[in-house]
């Protein structure tokens, strides 16, 4: 297994509250897997947990246990563990600080002590694989909000982890910066079976891409499995997660061979309505 949660709580420093709670959870190697929940449900916190900065810079009480590829979280420290695990944050701006794109991608690699020849490369590999060639010489603030969320994957993958953690990268774009780096993400995932975890509220381009859906709610697991099954739970919109209109209209139409599916994208579905209506 990629990653492996066990019984894992967590309570930070300043509160009494666990914001995480018995949380177990595992994530074979190459999967996507979807995060949703209300706000304040422990997403966040969840993320931080992969990749050590919880506990080792985020002070608390944790009890259980997350291991990423056999690392203990608690046992090995963050820089060993940002190798494993890339985190991606919901504002790029947060996570850029070098002049030029160029320069960002091959800050990670330096940091760790990566031979020049082989910084390089990367740095190449990584300009075409994400299509950059035409902004490598910008600075990050001159960059679109899909651009730099782009060069940001670009320079977590620099580290060549293989567990990729995303918190709400698309929470800041326009629709079609959104729809490009989902898409971007799925890429990765088939062709460099990067195993990802993706907390996303845009379900509707999500949920195509999608192995498995998890829900948080309260800081627990309030349900699992295949997005077509989760989705479709009474108790997903209870706690607030907000169901894609698609799948609202999918329910909606009152004919034997349309259902509530979520193996569709928008146009699937459109097409699919369409057809049967025609029969």
């Amino acid at each position: 297994m990629s990653i492996e949660i066990d019984q894992l709580s967590f309570t930070y420093s300043t509160s009494d509250t666990k914001v995480l709670d018995n949380i177990s959870l595992s994530i074979p190697q190459g999967a996507f897997f979807g995060l949703v929940g209300p706000s304040g449900c422990g997403k966040t916190t969840l993320a931080r947990c992969l990749n050590g900065l919880i506990p080792h810079f985020h002070p608390g009480t944790l009890e259980g246990s997350v291991k990423v590829h056999g690392l203990d979280t608690q046992e090995h420290p963050a820089h060993e563990l940002a190798q494993k695990v890339g985190l991606v944050f919901q504002n790029p701006e947060n996570q850029l600080i070098a002049p030029t794109v160029e320069r960002e991608l091959a800050f990670g690699p330096e940091n760790l002590g990566v031979p020049r020849n082989e910084i390089r490369h990367r740095v190449e590999t990584l300009i075409q694989q994400i299509h950059l060639e035409d902004i490598r010489d910008k600075a990050p603030y001159e960059l679109s909000g899909g651009e730099q969320q782009r060069v940001a994957i670009a320079a977590v993958l620099a580290l060549q982890p293989d567990i990729l953690v995303l918190d709400e990268p698309t929470a800041n774009l326009d629709p079609l910066s959104a729809f490009e780096v989902l898409e971007l993400l799925a890429q990765l995932n088939r062709d460099m079976r990067l195993t990802i975890l993706l907390i996303e509220h845009r379900l509707e381009l999500v949920l195509p891409h999608i192995q498995e859906l998890v829900v948080l709610a309260e800081g627990r697991i309030l349900t699992k499995g295949p997005p077509s099954q989760v989705i479709n739970k009474p108790t997903v919109a209870k706690v607030g997660v907000a169901v894609p209109p698609i799948i609202q209209l999918l329910k909606r139409i009152k004919h034997p061979n349309i259902r509530a599916a979520t193996d569709l994208s928008v146009d699937q579905a459109v097409k699919t309505i369409l057809q049967e209506l025609r029969k």
